[in-house]
């Protein structure tokens, strides 16, 4: 009987913890993203009402954004190529975004998904207990 391969995937936009479960062993990779934070800083506006005030150029961030998400995304899918069964969980919307990328690009990968699930920040620990109760119970 082939043992089957098990990965689940805790995710947010600066990290993405990935479990692998095959034949009773259990490993952890770590994929960071690289993203740049970005803050907008208050632009120097003046005391009267619609006065002239800094312009943020935010759309140039968020083009960068998108690019270096893609490339967070593809270098996730490149780990997780060769298995049999997927679960995706994370915080905001990070994973659901990741899912549709799945199904977009990577559509063998995308058949997998078991399931998506919002969780909060977990620790490495409480992730690979997650995950393994996870595939435990389905």
């Amino acid at each position: 009987m082939k043992k089957m391969k098990n990965t689940g995937i805790w995710l947010d936009k600066d990290k993405a913890l990935i479990v692998t479960l095959e034949n009773g062993a259990e490993k952890l990779q770590t994929v960071t993203s690289n993203i740049e934070h970005y803050r907008t800083h208050g632009g120097s506006g003046t005391r009267f009402k619609g006065g002239p005030q800094d312009v943020v150029q935010d759309s140039k961030f968020l083009e960068r954004e998108k690019h270096q998400l893609k490339q967070y995304y593809k270098s996730i899918a490149s780990e997780i190529k060769d298995t049999d069964a997927l679960v995706i969980f994370g915080p905001a919307d990070t994973y659901k975004k990741f899912s549709k990328e799945l199904s977009k690009n990577h559509k063998s990968l995308s058949n997998k998904i078991k399931d998506l699930k919002k969780a909060d920040s977990m620790t490495e620990n409480q992730v690979k207990a997650w995950v393994r109760d996870f595939f435990k119970s389905h």
